[in-house]
């Protein structure tokens, strides 16, 4: 009895840790979107590579300041740690500024659409490169929410190239963070607060660099809007969010799946889908486009319920069109879901 006890409240903390880390995730990835937006396209901010240095500098003086007050613990710097890491510093710092330059060129409904492509991508290389199999119920509600993307994107008024480009090179480098960020957490043995500092601190002087030859800081310098107190508090904050949603990417991806990381990441753009429409000002309305966002979200609200629900116990009774039933919906066995 009290094995069978003990087992239970096991599973229900495993449970509460996949179910909190996966809310955590959503709403630190709602934010920082919205905020991101705001700076870049309500505000006019010139520079998003600006905005992604700024991201990088909060993440690294937080967990520093962290960890000389003993809050955090992570592995000092020795010669071997960018071999241990790589390649997570270049797939977190593309991943970064890509997805702010997708921001800043789309509007946020269509930006949330084709973000839903990660998902397919996760998904395959979960299969190549962590043997992880999905479930019927798991590739209906992806291929849901990829078709609606496309259908949305087939009909977008409002059509920005370069912006379409961000977001795919995105959606590929998004795909590879969470498949390696689950393979580097099983392996590395950095922990999730030194795979944070150091992909950051190995990409500022890259990030610096770039932006530098692409002349953004000048710009950035002579923007306008730095005496504005609510722009310099968002810029501020979106800095700050930054950090925020690394960290609850790496815990999020730690007591779920990548795939599921991923998808939780593009589920809360329900919320992000219909709030820009009226935030930034650059949507244009199509009954196909909104058909195609409202499918896209639809396969979103299938596979939370495919992932989250409650396994049943397996001693209980049951008829054989119930299990099979309960096979289809859950994840399978060998998915890092269970782990």
């Amino acid at each position: 009895m009290r094995s069978t006890a003990s087992e239970m409240g096991g599973s229900e903390t495993t449970q509460f840790l996949k179910l909190s880390s996966a809310v955590f995730y959503g709403l630190s990835s709602f934010l920082i979107t919205v905020v991101n937006k705001t700076v870049l396209t309500s505000y006019r901010f010139p520079s998003f590579l600006v905005l992604s240095l700024g991201q990088l500098t909060a993440s690294i003086v937080v967990l520093f300041v962290a960890k000389r007050l003993h809050l955090v613990k992570f592995p000092d710097f020795s010669r071997d740690i960018p071999r241990r890491i790589f390649p997570l510093p270049l797939i977190y710092l593309g991943n970064m500024m890509f997805g702010l330059g997708g921001t800043q060129a789309l509007s946020l409904p269509m930006f949330a659409a084709l973000r839903r492509f990660s998902i397919l991508l996760t998904m395959l290389l979960e299969l190549l490169v962590l043997g992880i199999r999905p479930t019927l119920a798991v590739k209906v509600s992806v291929f849901a929410m990829v078709g609606g993307a496309l259908m949305a994107a087939l009909d977008d008024l409002s059509f920005n190239l370069q912006g379409y480009m961000y977001v795919m090179i995105t959606n590929t480098l998004t795909a590879a963070n969470g498949v390696y960020m689950k393979k580097k957490l099983d392996t590395a043995d950095m922990g999730k607060y030194g795979l944070m500092y150091y992909n950051s601190l190995f990409m500022i002087l890259p990030a610096l660099v770039g932006t530098w030859l692409a002349g953004d800081i000048d710009r950035a310098w002579q923007y306008e809007g730095w005496n504005d107190p609510f722009f310099a508090t968002q810029f501020l904050l979106s800095c700050v969010m930054g950090f925020i949603l690394s960290y609850s990417v790496i815990l999020c991806t730690q007591h779920n799946s990548a795939l599921t990381t991923t998808i939780v990441g593009c589920l809360k753009n329900i919320s992000v889908t219909y709030i820009g429409m009226f935030i930034g000002g650059d949507y244009v309305f199509s009954w196909l486009n909104a058909l195609g966002i409202n499918i896209s979200v639809a396969g979103s609200l299938l596979y939370t319920y495919v992932t989250f629900r409650k396994k049943p116990s397996s001693s209980g009774g049951g008829d054989s069109g119930s299990s099979s039933d309960k096979k289809l919906l859950l994840p399978a066995a060998g998915r890092i879901d269970n782990v």
